[in-house]
């Protein structure tokens, strides 16, 4: 009998912003004009029928133009992992904001996935209002419906499998179609909660972050992390800080760059479970 599948699971730290207040992070903050830095992720999931790449990272001139740092380019942080982007076969999309659509082009033969309900309000009437676009880019919707018409393009359902072990799940809130991913690893379940955690704090405090599309299901989306996940250290948000310096790196020479958060987290982190 074959044993299921798991992954290791690589979270590529390509981006910063130093600059950030909490004020520009969460609603009705008590220290809005503190300091709280921001990391950019993106992920690589390496298992027995090769790599699944979620998210592709943040485009070097939209990043000078919302005002972060690039730290290294994602596509070629993969090549250094052995991954070569023109044979990856699958790209999970968790959903369409710039900074997660900024290298489509590289994964020249991959196919892609992603919520349908975020195809619908990115090119729905939703996008007449400065609020609800801010975190798009035209350029990008347009490669998306092109990828669409190709074939390469699946917007699915609330609930898909993209392979054995590997899961996306409708939680809404920051996005229309945002979603999460489980992934099957020798530690149990882990969740990729992309940004419906940017932080552990908002999680932990059960807070909204500012960028929102629904705050209802913004807060309703921490319970059903919470139901996926074995227990918080396997739940990892996407632009906190405190990814890179609680998961081992991928390499001795990708410290701060590149960590598996499929290993255990090598200090704790919060939120009221084991």
């Amino acid at each position: 009998m074959t044993a299921p599948a798991t992954y290791e699971i690589h979270a590529i730290r390509y981006a910063v912003n130093e600059t950030r207040t909490r004020g520009q992070s969460f609603i009705l903050e008590a220290r809005p004009t503190d300091i709280l830095p921001m990391d950019f992720y993106c992920w690589v999931l390496i298992g027995p029928d090769g790599p699944i790449v979620v998210d592709t990272g943040m485009n070097p001139e939209k990043a000078r133009h919302h005002g972060h740092t690039m730290l290294l380019d994602p596509v070629e942080a993969l090549r250094g992992l052995g991954v070569d982007p023109e044979r990856v076969e699958t790209v999970v999309l968790t959903h369409a904001h710039y900074d997660h659509l900024g290298h489509l082009a590289a994964f020249a033969n991959a196919h892609f996935h992603m919520q349908a309900e975020e195809m619908a309000a990115i090119t729905g009437p939703y996008m007449e209002k400065p609020w609800f676009r801010r975190a798009y880019e035209v350029d990008e919707i347009v490669t998306l419906v092109q990828l669409l018409h190709a074939g390469r393009l699946t917007l699915h359902g609330r609930e898909r499998t993209i392979a054995d072990g590997v899961t996306v799940h409708w939680v809404g809130g920051h996005a229309a179609g945002q979603e999460i991913v489980c992934v099957r690893t020798a530690r149990g379940t882990v969740v990729l909660a992309s940004d419906a955690l940017h932080y552990y704090e908002e999680y932990e405090r059960g807070v909204p972050f500012s960028v929102v599309f629904n705050s209802t299901d913004m807060i309703a989306s921490h319970d059903t992390i919470r139901a996926l996940a074995p227990s918080d250290d396997h739940v990892v948000p996407a632009h906190d800080p405190l990814v890179v310096t609680r998961y081992p790196p991928s390499r001795t020479d990708l410290q701060g760059k590149v960590v598996r958060v499929d290993l255990a987290p090598v200090t704790q982190g919060g939120g009221g479970r084991a």
